[in-house]
């Protein structure tokens, strides 16, 4: 029978431990080497109270008898008995009663070797006791490609890797199965004591490589099947089942940078302004000579029936749209002169302001003079309809308001102004009057108590004749100044705030709201005499069109929203196509047709008296 060798972990001189000792780790187990020197004592050896009277502990190798002086041979001499007493080739219930394993002993047990302990910090691994005394270690190997070490230990909980430590990894890695290896050694390594069985499968089992990595290799057979299951499924083994989107298709076309970086954001059909064309020039001229030269007048209105009405001295001139015929409607007495036209809402009526400071209503069809309505000792410059009520504006700062449907037409008086009103305009649900005058002021009245104006602005610091309403947003007013002013203010009619300004560096004369898009045009007057269109809300100025030679004195917007009229003291009457509508898109609220198509017959909503 050969004698065993026990190797057992020595620390050198350099207090650094060598590389049997796996790394600088000690066993739990209490080592087997007897004190009989004091040579040989160590720290780490416990205490040896009954290895006096066991003589299975006096036992060292007999190789490292030089490391310890003459201790190691006096020991010598026992050490085949002490073996001889444990009775290797005997029953694990022997073994179990002469050591006692640790619990907490992290040496794995196997029935190949007595002592095997493989703990991967360093390259160098301790291969525990041996058959033979001449054993050299042996250089494990590891995984390249990798910064940390791969351990193989057989479900050891001294594992520096993060994969290896898991209780389900060390599950795998106890039950794989490998060539060489297999299930048996798995079996005794749980059965087998700290001193297995010296057969000769086990020696050779463990003396095999037992370096193999986590992650296995599929073998042929499985490659083989999973290719035939792509190929049966139509699928590609290298590219991904389920993907987030499809692949972009792939152009035949060589690919333009320029056009693909510099391309907005947004497309450009989005916005409106952008979509359509604006006409720079008139789409027809109309001559209106003896037109007056006079900033505070308004002259010019355009009805829901499509007809324009135009004050020219003495004379009134209505111009069907439709048809394109031309009619005198009246002329006045040799003393006055019309200071101001304003179509009805239904379109059958027009009042006109004179000189004189009466109010006549017309029935157009009929071509007859319904009643003159007298109050105002000056002119009558502006005028509003809010369905039966007319308000009518005065040289001398004066708002009256009028009832066509009684014979006492005179309901109310506005005063606030101080100087002539040149500028009146009433929402479109009546539930407000907006008012401007030579005062530089801009009124706002309320319909349920015009005692007093509900929001008196004094931020222009010119005559103020441009108002307008906008339609989609009822409580947004709009205010445009003369030439020592020409501003644009926007007012919230509900808590008297200006929301906004702009500076238009010419003479504001009259404003009008699109009804078919978020803008607004003003017409201006010295030095520029230009038409401007602004998108609300961010005031944007879209164009410019040079309009007149002189400077433009009114406008009307037809029924549809598309046309706009201006004339100017040049005796020009213009039409411009500046909000042609999108293709498909609804009517306004003002339903009628532009200076080419048919527009509605006249209905008279009420009866004048």
């Amino acid at each position: 029978m050969a004698t065993p060798a026990v190797r057992t972990p020595v620390k050198s001189h350099s207090n650094i431990f060598s590389t049997r000792t796996a790394g600088g780790r000690m066993p739990l187990t209490p080592s087997p080497r007897g004190r009989n020197s004091p040579n040989n004592a160590s720290p780490f050896t416990p205490p040896a109270r009954r290895r006096h009277h066991d003589p299975s502990w006096h036992a060292d190798p007999p190789r490292k008898a030089n490391l310890f002086g003459d201790a190691s041979s006096r020991t010598s001499s026992s050490l085949t008995s002490a073996f001889a007493s444990l009775n290797v080739s005997g029953s694990s219930k022997s073994r179990s009663s002469r050591v006692a394993p640790s619990p907490k002993s992290n040496i794995a047990r196997s029935a190949a070797s007595p002592l095997r302990l493989d703990l991967g910090v360093s390259d160098w691994a301790l291969t525990g006791t041996g058959t033979t005394a001449g054993q050299t270690p042996v250089k494990r190997k590891t995984r390249s490609g990798t910064g940390k070490t791969t351990i193989r230990i057989n479900g050891d909980r001294f594992i520096p890797t993060r994969g290896a430590s898991s209780p389900t990894a060390s599950s795998k890695i106890e039950h794989s199965s490998r060539p060489g290896t297999g299930h048996g050694r798995s079996n005794s390594v749980l059965s087998g004591g700290a001193f297995g069985n010296d057969d000769t499968d086990s020696t050779n089992s463990t003396s095999t490589d037992d370096t193999s990595e986590l992650y296995q290799r599929p073998n042929t057979d499985s490659r083989e099947y999973e290719s035939s299951i792509a190929a049966a499924c139509g699928v590609n083994l290298t590219t991904r089942i389920l993907a987030f989107k499809p692949s972009a298709p792939e152009s035949s076309k060589p690919i333009d940078l320029r056009s693909q970086y510099n391309r907005p954001l947004k497309p450009v059909a989005s916005s409106a302004q952008f979509r359509r064309r604006i006409l720079t020039a008139p789409e027809r001229v109309l001559d209106a000579p003896g037109l007056v030269d006079d900033y505070y007048l308004n002259l010019l209105d355009w009805s829901s029936s499509n007809q324009v009405a135009i004050g020219l001295e003495r004379h009134v001139y209505v111009w069907n749209a439709d048809t394109g015929n031309v009619n005198a409607l009246c002329e006045t007495s040799p003393d006055t002169y019309v200071t101001s036209v304003k179509w009805s809402g239904d379109g059958a009526y027009i009042a006109l302001g004179l000189d004189s400071g009466d109010v006549q209503i017309w029935d157009v069809e009929d071509q007859a003079k319904l009643r003159t309505m007298s109050g105002h000792q000056s002119r009558v410059g502006v005028m509003s309809w809010n369905k039966a009520i007319l308000s009518t504006g005065s040289r001398s700062g004066n708002i009256f308001n009028h009832d066509v449907r009684i014979a006492e037409h005179k309901t109310a008086e506005l005063l606030s102004h101080t100087s002539e009103v040149c500028g009146m305009e009433w929402r479109s649900d009546g539930a407000q009057l907006a008012s401007g005058g030579n005062d530089n002021l801009v009124n706002i009245w309320d319909a349920r108590s015009i005692q007093t104006p509900k929001w008196s602005k004094t931020n222009h610091k010119a005559a103020v004749k441009a108002l307008a309403w906008c339609p989609w947003q009822l409580n947004l007013l709009a205010t445009g100044g003369g030439n020592y002013d020409r501003c644009i203010h926007f007012w919230n009619s509900t808590t008297g705030a200006r929301v906004n300004s702009i500076d238009t560096g010419s003479q504001v004369t009259s404003l009008k709201w699109s009804t078919n898009y978020r803008e607004l045009v003003s017409c201006h007057g010295m030095p520029d005499n230009q038409l401007n269109i602004w998108s609300y809300p961010n005031l944007v100025r879209n164009v410019e069109i040079p309009a007149h030679e002189t400077r433009i004195l009114h406008s009307a917007l037809s029924p549809d929203g598309q046309t706009l009229a201006t004339c100017a003291s040049d005796e020009n009457l213009k039409f411009w196509k500046l909000f042609e509508k999108r293709p498909g898109s609804s009517g306004s609220a003002r339903e009628g047709s532009s200076i080419t198509g048919k527009g509605n017959k006249m209905a008279k909503q009420m009866t004048i008296r």
